[in-house]
């Protein structure tokens, strides 16, 4: 059962908001969604003392009480509606040291909410560098509300932050008076919406009074004596709002001169900016990030490289071990052909998956993902978007889902629209055991130039590729939907930070942790499945291959070998799973795949990754050479009926091609969905990836054939 006693995380983006809630709430946290709506509620449980246990709800980041996205709609509603499940008891509202000026405009805003208050202050390092000296005491004065320096990073200051908590919910609540006169820009009417709604705050009433139309705990009979309080009293609201931050400025420019001391402007740039100045240019910013990508796809090459190697030849050890242990039979083919094999055509990826996900925590922890977003601003305008999609972009490298989700704090619906649409064509990391196993069959493992690797740059150019398509995509659809809506793109660049190290391990475990648990439970129920499907088939079928190769096998005993293979062959083909890969292979013939990559490409459909434990599973079960231990070696030796090789370099180009644009994932369809609020999106995005994926697959098997 949740602690009755509630504290609400609010503040702006990128002022440590999050390191905090995660600094309080250690393991203890749980992700879902706000009632009603799809964005991501955390939640936490934090020991603040022996006889105070609270929920901490990390609200999504917002500049002010004047919500611009879905994100910041929902801090919106918690903070004003009082019968909400998720009302705090206490806000803690933190507060950027080293922006101060502008972090207080959110601070006072919440404060006259009349809910208790804690201020923390974070970045008091980044501020000194700045050259600003803040006089805690007398910001706490003129605050009225405690004010605690904090640095969760290196967990200071929280010992100081829990005892602020505990004193402010043993104290009975005092009155604060309002920050500004609000009276002076409104008029007697606010008190008639305080008292019609409950509230005993002048800046809440202002609040339901501009918004009274829009927030869902508003019921007919307020809205309708709302409306006509305020056509009564000519009531505007963007003056009275423009009038009310004027008001709240003119106050915090005093606080700021009474409690802050600032160096001469004149003073040395701190080191984030003169960072900036390099890594921000147009031409050498842009150029550092094509180098900064390179050497993150080369490190998935060679620094996965002997990990992979181990665990690919400890699988085949495993297997080998246990058919020589077991003896011959239906349950030891299904352990050894189905569980194991499948098993190990993903697992083999897992050193791969974790390096990805460490790369890119490195670079979002160093602050550098922000300047992502800046230098492909231009890019991204070009397509009509702008650098607030950037993110989502980057995030569908890891996983579309996430990303797709992030794409929530997109102001334009429009925009949003777009990118949720165009996220899929990032290569995430579902695409990296297909691109990996299909790279290391069809590109040669040389050096080009002499020291680029060329299958390291095969994989940057598929990244790339996927990118550049997903911008054609966005152009075409932001010239399909019309709109006159614009857009700005306005972020805080975080400071430059040394990233944590220990963080980035965290991450990478997890995210292993991750991968294989819930791939593998879908690895495992299709390897099953498969297994049974490529060993049983129609009884006349299958009773007709077995009396063909009795024959065969007494009739040339000296072929017994070659007879094995050719009758473990044709069982396969036979088979269910053979059925169904004969039954598509017309539809994908013309792209140079046979019908067992037609099974994998059906299969996958439930996860991209699936194709390699496919391949694992059906070159197993029609395996007889003991020899080829390794899923490469088996794909290396797959022949057609005419004895060529099925993996060609046009093939396994094709096959690269048609994986870096197919929507191969059923739980990015059912995000979409669930983001759009309908099935015609999904089904757009399903029909025009399929599409360009069996074109463009079509046109390199033609083009390298």
């Amino acid at each position: 059962m949740l602690p009755q006693y509630t504290i609400a995380l609010v503040g702006n983006p990128n002022s440590g908001k999050s390191s905090l809630f995660n600094v309080l709430t250690g393991l203890n946290q749980k992700v879902g969604n706000f009632p009603g709506v799809t964005v991501d509620k955390k939640t936490g449980v934090s020991k603040i003392s022996e006889s105070l246990s609270a929920q901490i709800i990390d609200l999504p980041g917002t500049y002010s009480l004047y919500p611009k996205s879905a994100d910041e709609q929902v801090t919106y509603e918690v903070l004003l509606n009082q019968k909400s499940a998720d009302r705090p008891d206490l806000i803690i509202v933190i507060a950027d040291a080293s922006n101060l000026k502008r972090n207080l405009l959110f601070c006072s805003q919440i404060i006259d909410l009349k809910i208790p208050v804690v201020i923390s202050l974070t970045m008091m390092d980044i501020a000194r560098q700045k050259g600003i000296t803040i006089d805690i005491d007398a910001l706490q004065r003129q605050m009225g509300v405690p004010v605690i320096p904090i640095n969760p990073r290196r967990n200071k200051g929280i010992a100081q932050l829990k005892k602020a908590i505990i004193d402010t919910s043993q104290n009975k609540p005092t009155a604060i008076p309002d920050f500004i006169d609000l009276q002076s820009i409104t008029g007697p009417w606010l008190n008639e919406v305080k008292d019609l709604c409950g509230f005993n705050s002048n800046y809440a009433a202002l609040h339901i009074a501009c918004n009274y139309s829009e927030l869902r705990h508003i019921n007919a009979a307020q809205r309708i004596r709302i409306a006509a309080l305020l056509g009564e009293a000519r009531f505007q609201k963007s003056k009275v709002q423009a009038d009310e931050i004027m008001l709240r400025y003119k106050r915090i420019n005093a606080i700021m001169n009474q409690c802050t001391v600032a160096d001469s402007p004149m003073k040395k740039m701190v080191i984030s900016e003169q960072i900036d100045k390099l890594l921000l240019h147009p031409l050498w910013g842009n150029l550092i990030l094509l180098v900064v990508l390179f050497l993150l796809f080369q490190s998935i090459f060679w620094l996965a490289r002997y990990p992979m190697d181990w665990i690919e030849h400890g699988f085949a050890m495993l297997g080998n071990w246990l058919n020589g242990l077991l003896p011959p039979s239906l349950l030891t083919d299904l352990l050894v052909n189905g569980v194991i094999a499948g098993i190990s055509g993903i697992a083999v990826f897992v050193p791969q998956i974790m390096i990805l996900f460490g790369m890119i925590t490195i670079l979002e922890d160093s602050g550098y993902m922000a300047r992502i977003s800046f230098l492909t601003d231009r890019i991204m305008r070009s397509a009509g978007l702008n650098g607030r999609s950037v993110m989502p972009l980057i995030s569908g490298m890891a996983c579309a889902v996430p990303a797709i989700m992030a794409a929530r704090t997109i102001q334009s619906r429009k925009e949003r629209l777009i990118t949720i649409m165009i996220t899929p064509l990032m290569s995430c990391s579902a695409r990296l055991p297909v691109y990996t196993i299909l790279i290391a069959l069809v590109i040669p493992n040389k050096m080009f130039l002499g020291i680029f690797n060329l299958q390291g740059l095969v994989l940057m150019g598929l990244y790339l590729l996927g990118f550049f398509m997903a911008l054609v995509v966005a152009k075409v659809m932001n010239y399909l939907i019309k709109t006159t809506e614009r857009t700005f793109f306005l972020m805080e660049l975080p400071v430059y930070r040394a990233p944590r190290w220990k963080n980035v391990g965290i991450t990478m475990i997890e995210k292993g942790k991750i991968f294989i648990r819930d791939v593998g439970k879908v690895i495992l129920v299709l390897a099953l499945l498969l297994w049974g499907l490529a060993t049983f088939g129609p009884p006349a079928r299958m009773h007709a291959v077995e009396e063909e190769y009795a024959a065969l096998a007494k009739q040339h005993p000296e072929n017994r070998v070659e007879i094995e293979h050719r009758h473990a062959t044709a069982k396969l083909e036979n088979s269910f799973a053979g059925m169904l890969g004969h039954a598509i292979e017309p539809a994908i013939r013309p792209l140079g795949y046979d019908w067992k990559i037609g099974i994998a490409l059906v299969t996958s459909f439930a996860a991209r990754e699936v194709f390699v434990g496919t391949m694992a599973t059906l070159y197993s079960v029609g395996d007889t050479e003991a020899g080829k231990a390794t899923l490469r070696e088996k794909m290396a030796e797959a022949r057609r009926p005419d004895g060529t090789p099925v993996y060609t370099l046009a093939t396994g180009l094709s096959l690269l091609i048609f994986y870096v644009f197919a929507m191969q994932c059923m739980s990015t369809l059912a995000v979409v969905k669930r983001e759009t609020r309908s099935w015609k999106y999904p089904a757009i995005q399903f029909t025009y990836m399929f599409a360009i994926a069996y074109l463009s697959a079509l046109l390199v098997y033609v083009a390298f054939k």
